[in-house]
């Protein structure tokens, strides 16, 4: 595990440089000049270079959002304005959205996309366990799914808003959200119906064996399979 002290250091060092060069080398060269840091340290905490110093910010953002969350009494809310206050929260925990727009830039490209999927599915998984959720099969899997969906439009719409207050990004993040539950509640008029029941009874089964990652697995795989009994 890198040294969170010479991360941040280097992070806080990268930040000025990120607008004019982006998520590069030569910013993670630059900001490791300035902060004083030698490069055989930089090289152990960053092995990948520049992408793990996009993904420490990231990181560092959903902190952010974390203890805002933390910090705020959430229970008067209705559970979908949680979800869009958490979403709300880890944007504005972003002190200069061309750090971001740049970061979006790097995880574009197709050997970084993954890392990109990962950062964006990690957030919505602090999201949703930050809210209780409990849930231990497929429903684990879909949530962050569509969450994922929900917060990457919305990012995307985000760098592009030049209203005041970001008020058409919230009004954007709403109708996604809107959208989901109109989804939830076809879902749940399907599973009501008995010829639609009937019809998903082998799919549904089928999924009813996928678990949610757990902690004690080692394996590195998502989730887990229970098998037929």
């Amino acid at each position: 595990m890198p040294d969170t002290d010479l991360m941040s250091r280097l992070l806080e060092a990268a930040k000025p440089h990120v607008p004019f060069d982006g998520w590069s080398e030569t910013t993670l060269r630059l900001a490791a000049q300035d902060a004083d840091i030698a490069p055989g340290l930089v090289t152990a905490i960053c092995p990948r270079g520049a992408v793990d110093l996009a993904l420490a910010y990231h990181a560092e953002g959903d902190a952010a959002m974390l203890k805002r969350l933390e910090e705020t009494d959430l229970s008067a809310m209705r559970f979908r304005d949680r979800v869009a206050f958490a979403v709300r929260a880890r944007l504005e925990a972003v002190e200069d959205r061309e750090l971001v727009r740049r970061g979006t830039t790097l995880f574009s490209l197709p050997n970084h996309a993954a890392d990109g999927a990962k950062a964006i599915w990690q957030t919505c998984d602090h999201i949703w366990t930050a809210l209780g959720d409990t849930s231990d099969d497929v429903n684990w899997y879909t949530k962050r799914a569509t969450l994922s969906g929900v917060y990457g439009a919305t990012v995307l719409y985000w760098l592009g808003d030049d209203s005041e207050g970001n008020l058409r990004t919230w009004e954007f993040l709403d109708r996604r959200i809107e959208d989901v539950m109109q989804i939830e509640k076809f879902k749940a008029k399907a599973r009501e119906n008995r010829v639609v029941s009937g019809l998903m009874a082998g799919p549904l089964a089928f999924l009813g064996r996928v678990r949610a990652p757990q902690a004690r697995q080692q394996t590195g795989m998502p989730g887990r399979w229970t098998g037929p009994n």
